[in-house]
Formats: C-alpha cells, structure tokens, sequence
C-alpha cells in the first residue's frame, strides 16, 4: 500500500468516526426504542438493537449467518444480503415485542447496503 492510499483510508476512517460521534449524540436506544445500529465491513454487514440504557443488545443479525445466506445468489456483502438482514433483524425484534426503533447509520452515508438494511426492516415491519 501506498503512503498516499495509507493517508487516505485513514481520512476516510476518521470521518466516518466523526459522522458516527455526531449521529450518537443526537440518537439513544431505550428499552421501548432502541437503536438499530449498522456496521459494514468489505465483506459482510451486521445490525442489531441496542438499549442504550442498560447496555444490551436485544436482538442481531448478520451476512455471517448460514441459514440467513441460503437464499441470497450473489456475495454476503451485497444489497440483497443487506436486505435480507433489515428483514431477519425485524423478525427477530418483532419476537421481542420491539416495533418501534431509532435508526443509526454508524458513519456511514445512507446509501446502498445501508438503506436495503432500513427499508428491509422496514417492510417486515419495524417503524422508523
């Protein structure tokens, strides 16, 4: 690698970190709505429901996941993964009597496998 793709990652890095500090300001997960938070990685996407007031994550799901996979033709970090994600994350919320939740994007720009994660959740259920 580069000093300048080196110098560059690390910029990137560092504002998504400052986005995701100012988002975290702004959103808090309660028991009754709880945050939904995103993070994608190159290869896989990951969602869960945080209660930020006690500090424990309610529900999660994942591109990692076996069974949730099964149906998807393309990678596990694609846009349809991302979506079947929002729709098992919402399954599994809805199992926990969650409906309502507050959305955070962690950083990252609402777009692509960040927004199939949201309107995933959304048409199974969740309201956001």
């Amino acid at each position: 690698m580069s000093e300048y793709q080196r110098k560059r990652t690390q910029l990137k890095r560092g504002r998504r970190r400052r986005a995701h500090l100012r988002i975290r300001r702004r959103v808090r997960g309660t028991a009754q709505r709880p945050r939904l938070a995103v993070y994608k990685s190159l290869r896989y996407i990951y969602a869960q429901l945080i209660d930020d007031d006690q500090g424990h994550t309610l529900a999660q799901a994942s591109s990692r996941e076996a069974d949730l996979l099964k149906g998807i033709k393309t990678s596990a970090g694609s846009r349809e993964a991302a979506r079947k994600v929002g729709e098992t994350l919402a399954e599994r919320a809805k199992e926990k009597g969650v409906e309502d939740v507050v959305f955070d994007r962690g950083g990252f720009i609402y777009h692509g496998r960040i927004r199939e994660v949201a309107e995933g959740a959304r048409k199974t259920g969740l309201n956001f």
